[in-house]
């Protein structure tokens, strides 16, 4: 397991509370959420939360055809939220961090409490 995927406590320089954003944080952050804004790069990103898979079975999670699956795969990958490795000649994608899996599974969380009229957690 990569160290950026073990639970283990990270430097939080960056996350002083009451500490105002950076510009780079904000527009890190700004970016990240728009490649989840669009529903096939959301539901790539949560087949992958699983682990290491190949456009075809993303494509079938998220609905969608191989092409527009790598073309996905692509701009997540650009974006810094997935990383890709070569395996003979498929290429397999994985999340690149914990933080974006928490992210998904806060996300996923937040539209179940909405859909479900459940009370928001303290």
């Amino acid at each position: 397991m990569d160290p950026i995927d073990q639970d283990a406590p990270h430097h939080t320089a960056h996350t002083v509370p009451g500490e105002p954003l950076s510009d780079a944080q904000v527009g890190t952050a700004v970016a990240a959420l728009a490649m989840l804004a669009e529903p096939t790069r959301l539901r790539l990103l949560w087949a992958l939360r699983e682990g290491e898979l190949g456009v075809t079975a993303l494509a079938e999670a998220a609905g969608c055809s191989p092409t527009a699956a790598s073309q996905h795969l692509s701009k997540l990958r650009i974006s810094g939220l997935v990383d890709q490795r070569a395996q003979g000649r498929a290429r397999l994608y994985r999340l690149r961090g914990a933080h974006l899996r928490r992210l998904l599974d806060e996300v996923a969380a937040h539209a179940d409490h909405t859909l479900r009229g459940l009370p928001p957690h303290a």
